[in-house]
């Protein structure tokens, strides 16, 4: 019984001194995070060809990007993987000189939401930084304003497509990060749904999308 006991008493020894150690130990880069994130967001044809052969055309729309991103990862030990969903705007949006036409042309297109769910996987390169590569599945919107100097037509346009990144998270404390990444996305189909709720089939679609974020968190 004496014996019995005192293994116990030593087992509660070791776990007593191991607990802190462990807790030290423990990667920074698991469990459950939520970013706000904000960055420059550039969107263009995929062709870098003119369509219109006229140089004074910007066919580039370009502003600022922000938004939340929510992810859980794991510490495999060797490498770090996870889930991760994000919900942005953007403030992307061009204007075009429709005075000459005679038929419907585009005056506005301006960049919507964007929705992206996907995986990233990583390698802890010091005790607090990661470094990490991306990929998923987006879903934008753009909404289009289209005339006839008579008439105003919106449409909203929901884009498919997918997404690639890279970038690096550095754990700041035991809880807070910071993160800087790029991403590019590459829209391949879509669709047009005007205000009375009447939807396109779907058409294939070329589109090029490049962001620079930056981003604070926190883990729980």
């Amino acid at each position: 019984m004496k014996i019995g006991f005192a293994l116990v008493l030593a087992s509660v020894s070791v776990v007593a001194l191991a607990a802190p150690a462990a807790a030290q130990d423990a990667s920074p880069f698991t469990g459950l995070r939520v970013e706000a994130l904000a960055g420059y967001d550039v969107v263009r044809p995929g062709s870098t060809t003119d369509i219109d052969n006229n140089d004074d055309v910007d066919q580039t729309i370009n502003g600022i990007a922000y938004g939340v991103g929510a992810g859980y990862d794991i510490d495999l030990g060797g490498a770090i993987i996870g889930v991760e969903g994000e919900w942005t705007m953007s403030e992307a949006s061009s204007e075009y000189d429709t005075t000459g036409f005679s038929t419907v042309g585009i005056r506005n297109i301006e960049a919507g939401r964007d929705l992206y769910l996907g995986v990233r996987v990583g390698m802890a390169v010091t005790p607090t930084t990661l470094l990490y590569a991306k990929g998923g599945y987006t879903n934008a919107s753009m909404n289009i304003l289209a005339t006839d100097n008579t008439t105003d037509i919106e449409t909203n346009l929901s884009l498919d497509g997918w997404r690639a990144g890279a970038g690096i998270e550095q754990a700041i404390t035991e809880n807070i990060f910071l993160t800087g990444e790029y991403r590019y996305s590459q829209y391949q189909e879509g669709e047009i749904e005007s205000p009375s709720g009447y939807e396109t089939n779907r058409f294939a679609v070329d589109l090029d999308r490049h962001q620079f974020m930056l981003g604070v968190g926190a883990r729980f």
